[in-house]
């Protein structure tokens, strides 16, 4: 309705030559209705959109044409609109318009003689094509025929080679008639073939003797449980046992012809050496490795033999380490009570009578408090990983140990958001409910201190941390996520006693619920979380702690055979 519009649109349909134009608003409500119009000739507007016109426009919603006779026509949908449409039209010459008609009717016309003249012209070509092959096939066989004669023999020495060539030894020449030169050729060919023939049968003796050896080998060396990799003089894998490739983490039909370099630089740099054996470091697709290496030269190359000591050092270092806590526990434990006690005395005794600087005197012995139970506890993580007591199994409600461990860590950190997802009916597990509530309690811990120290959360929602309970058969797996500032760098090491990348931290929460994990036949693993943070999932196997429980409960006593041999294996994601 504004004269600014009214204005623009005039100019608009000025400026490109329009006889009318207008604005309509189309809907199946309502039909057409023409809510602006430009109409100098004061043409009835009742049919300027018919019906089906309208309809075909509410159903496509696409540009329609109109050849009204005297006018060319077109209505159009406006963009971001649904109902309103541009109608626009231009009186047309009724005599231009004839002869243009006329015009396409007289090429069409043109354009069907011109495809007819193709399609004869395509006739005839074929037709010569085909006359041209007769005469050519006739002239083919009659040259064929006459050349029979001269070139059977040559024929015959032809297919007896491509025989030979197939695989056939047994191929011979039919015997010449004549003592030509095609003839000694025949009976040349005849004592090559049979020549080749026991010289085949004899490879083939020899090969199927390579074989049962090379069978007889690897059946030696797929019962070895150390890797044996043998190369050649040029360092490419030429033989290895499965425990090699599972060593090394890659497909045994992948590791053979590749070179060493590629597949293990630790062990080509050791070849370079003179040491034919040593400890090496390697770095495989299931984390790094501490194999023990021997090396033997023989004739075509080098024979590498190596165990995986990883777990043999790891085991090493804790009971180091376990050694060193029971040591520093025990040194400094004693002498904290009398500080302690001192301490508080000197504050009850002569805090009332210090006048100079009260204040710093109440300072200093609350600082002396304070660092001593700092101390205390410390001391107590050390006693806890040096003397892990034997754990006592009893069937138990895993949620309910999860829910126990999770209430202190919700009641002091109000600010963080704590969600625990269990499935219903709460599942059972043979373990020690106090060793499993502590392991619990020190991820969940660790998760906290992750959330607490991303500075990136905001003061007002810091972070979160989801705890699910997930039975699959037999294993029942307890993961615990965090939304923190994730995984250290030093990912491979973060189980290791002492290893930490918190100030004030001891590095031993891990390595506590390690062992612990441990003593349930149980694993850790370690992966980052969608999004930033960390997963740390607590996987058991509901079958081996059963059967743990009855053995127990049948004698009374844990059973020492179900202890496990080797520690927890665990995975970095």
């Amino acid at each position: 309705d504004s004269r600014p519009f009214v204005d623009q649109f005039l100019f608009q349909v000025y400026r490109r030559e329009l006889s009318e134009g207008a604005v309509l608003a189309i809907s199946p409500k309502n039909g057409v209705q023409t809510l602006a119009i430009i109409n100098p000739y004061d043409r009835k507007t009742e049919n300027w959109v018919p019906a089906d016109v309208a309809a075909k426009l509410l159903s496509q919603r696409q540009t329609i044409f109109r050849d009204s006779g005297q006018r060319m026509e077109a209505i159009t949908p406006l963009p971001n609109s649904r109902d309103l449409y541009l109608y626009g039209s231009r009186v047309a010459d009724t005599e231009s318009l004839a002869r243009a008609k006329r015009a396409s009717l007289v090429l069409k016309d043109y354009d069907a003689l011109i495809g007819q003249t193709r399609s004869l012209q395509l006739r005839f070509n074929a037709a010569l094509y085909v006359l041209t092959l007769l005469i050519v096939g006739t002239a083919v066989i009659i040259a064929l025929s006459v050349a029979d004669r001269l070139v059977r023999p040559v024929g015959e020495l032809v297919a007896a080679a491509r025989r030979v060539a197939a695989g056939d030894l047994n191929a011979r020449v039919p015997g010449p008639k004549t003592r030509d030169e095609v003839g000694t050729l025949s009976n040349a060919f005849n004592r090559m073939t049979g020549r080749l023939s026991e010289q085949t049968r004899e490879l083939v003796s020899t090969n199927e003797l390579l074989d049962r050896r090379r069978a007889l080998t690897e059946a030696v060396l797929s019962g070895v449980s150390a890797g044996v990799i043998a190369i050649n003089d040029v360092n490419d894998i030429r033989i290895l046992n499965r425990s090699a490739s599972d060593l090394l983490g890659q497909e045994r039909d992948a590791l053979l012809g590749q070179s060493l370099d590629a597949v293990v630089p630790e062990l080509a740099e050791m070849l370079k050496g003179n040491a034919m054996e040593g400890i090496v470091q390697v770095t495989t697709s299931q984390g790094a490795r501490t194999l023990a290496v021997k090396i033997v030269k023989d004739e075509v190359g080098h024979v590498l033999t190596f165990d995986d000591i990883t777990q043999q050092l790891l085991d090493q270092r804790r009971a180091a380490w376990s050694d060193v806590a029971r040591r520093v526990a025990h040194e400094i434990k004693n002498p904290l009570t009398p500080i302690q006690l001192a301490a508080e005395r000197l504050r009850r005794r002569f805090g009332d009578e210090i006048q100079s600087d009260p204040g710093t005197f109440r300072r200093l012995t609350d600082t002396i408090v304070r660092q001593v139970a700092d101390m205390r506890r410390m001391v107590d993580e050390f006693s806890s990983f040096a003397r892990m007591p034997k754990p006592v199994f009893q069937e138990d409600s895993i949620v309910d140990i999860v829910r126990e461990a999770l209430f202190l860590h919700e009641v002091a950190n109000p600010v963080i958001k704590f969600k625990f997802v269990a499935p219903d009916p709460q599942p059972k597990l043979v373990c020690d409910r106090r060793q499993l509530t502590q392991a619990f309690s020190n991820v969940i811990k660790n998760g906290v201190e992750a959330i607490q120290n991303e500075k990136e959360i905001p003061a007002e929602a810091k972070g979160a941390v989801t705890i699910n309970v997930d039975v699959m058969g037999p294993a029942l797996t307890v993961s615990v996520a965090d939304t923190g500032i994730g995984l250290p760098v030093e990912r491979d090491r973060i189980v290791e006693p002492y290893m930490t990348t918190r100030a004030g931290g001891t590095g031993l929460g891990l390595a506590i619920v390690t062992k612990i994990m441990d003593e349930h036949l149980a694993t850790i693993s370690f992966g980052d979380r969608d999004g930033g943070g960390t997963v740390v999932r607590l996987s058991f196997d509901t079958e081996k702690l059963a059967a743990i429980g009855r053995d127990e409960a049948a004698t009374g006593l844990p059973k020492q055979d179900d202890v496990p041999s080797e520690l927890t294996r665990t995975k970095l994601g």
